[in-house]
């Protein structure tokens, strides 16, 4: 088999594995400390123990609290299979009570198989769920109430989460109730009535640390030995990412990255394109791979656009930028202008055009959005006369001049003053 065609593959592999939520945190469910073991231990100790529960997962988005969850629910289906019944709700979807209640009794229905009523009124199915919830606990049945988008449950009159967490307090019933939410606030949006029905438990989901991150590297990179790839391809292309990982190079790149976009979503949608960007002619990976995907995420839509300018064009960016510097921050048209005859004094150059031109490439700038007016009061005047601000910032400037081909020496000087 060709190189090519090994290389395709890996890269179809390890595609696959970016996409797989399950196989992504398998490797940081192994520790006591995680929060997959936690969460657990939770729910595996209340179907044990027969007892009622409530929990919320807590963190910002993409740092894996629904595939945790996920995660676990498919572990202890495994393990209780004629115990737990699970159901799914999402706050963008159920929101309103109605909706919600009426969600809860058509998979309960559907879990038990009955017959489901799409005319029942918010109190049959209020009842429905007390009464299965009964029956669940005398067939020592628990009943997992999986919570998306938790925060949007508790708006408004929060008739679901009372009635649910009401139910949870009887002798009978044996449930748990998992909030999932990127809001570390949300347990204080519930009224004082849900609130004292609520066990309090929260599992917080950070950034991953150091380890973690080399770990989930190892984890989703690395061939495995065993499969339809020829032995000694995965063995020289692990080989190649073990030495890639340990560069410090790489390390830089990825502790960059991870400082503006510090969750384990990021980080795989980071990985997904480095790995399309592989050679499928040398077969494996590079650091030049990891560089592309971190200029690709990173690239700024302002930035692009300073490319695209002219050199005039270029030259107003700059004056304003130098206006602004120097505290100026109200100015229009002809205080550019003015900025722009001082730099041609001090510095004479050919790249001198008359007013007329300046005009029109003000014009552009205030069409690409890289320049706006600072208010909407002055429709009546002259676009001369009306103050202007940047849009774009200093780094953005700079960097869209130094990316720029022909860009002229002066500007990079007077931008760097």
């Amino acid at each position: 088999m060709g190189i090519e065609n090994l290389a395709e593959k890996a890269q179809i592999l390890i595609r696959s594995r970016l996409c797989s939520p399950n196989f992504i945190f398998k490797p940081l469910s192994d520790s006591t400390d995680s929060n997959y073991s936690k969460l657990k231990f939770i729910i595996s100790s209340s179907i044990m123990e027969a007892c009622n529960n409530s929990i919320l997962l807590l963190g910002p988005r993409g740092s894996g609290k629904v595939a945790v969850l996920e995660l676990v629910l498919s572990d202890l289906l495994e393990e209780y299979p004629d115990t737990i019944t699970v159901i799914r709700l999402n706050g963008l979807l159920h929101s309103e009570d109605n909706s919600a209640l009426k969600e809860i009794a058509r998979q309960l229905c559907m879990e038990h198989h009955l017959l489901f009523s799409k005319m029942a009124s918010f109190d049959d199915n209020s009842q429905f769920m007390i009464a299965m919830l009964r029956e669940c606990g005398l067939a020592h049945k628990t009943v997992i109430f999986a919570l998306d988008e938790f925060d949007l449950f508790a708006q408004g009159k929060q008739r679901l989460l009372y009635s649910l967490l009401d139910a949870m307090q009887t002798v009978t019933s044996q449930a748990v109730v998992v909030g999932v939410s990127c809001r570390l606030d949300a347990d204080q949006l519930l009224e004082k009535r849900v609130r004292s029905r609520f066990s309090h438990r929260k599992l917080l989901f950070l950034p991953p640390s150091k380890e973690d991150v080399q770990r989930l590297l190892e984890h989703i990179l690395s061939l495995p030995m065993d499969s339809s790839l020829a032995c000694d391809y995965a063995a020289e292309f692990n080989e190649k990412l073990q030495s890639i990982l340990a560069d410090k190079r790489f390390k830089e790149i990825i502790s960059n990255y991870l400082n503006s976009n510090s969750t384990t979503n990021h980080l795989l949608r980071f990985l997904f394109i480095a790995i399309s960007n592989m050679e499928l002619k040398s077969g494996f990976l590079s650091l030049e791979n990891f560089k592309a995907a971190l200029s690709s995420i990173q690239r700024q839509p302002k930035q692009e656009c300073i490319k695209d300018c002219s050199i005039l064009e270029l030259y107003i960016l700059v004056c304003m930028k130098r206006l602004e510097v120097r505290e100026q921050n109200s100015y229009n048209f002809s205080s550019v202008m003015k900025e722009y005859k001082s730099v041609h004094d001090s510095f004479p150059t050919s790249d001198y055009y008359a007013q007329n031109v300046c005009l029109r490439a003000f014009e552009h700038l205030l069409q690409r959005e890289l320049i706006c007016f600072t208010d909407n009061r002055g429709h009546s005047q002259s676009i001369e006369f009306r103050q202007v601000k940047l849009v774009v910032s200093y780094a953005e400037l700079q960097e869209g001049l130094k990316s720029y081909r022909s860009c002229p020496a002066i500007l990079l000087k007077l931008i760097d003053r």
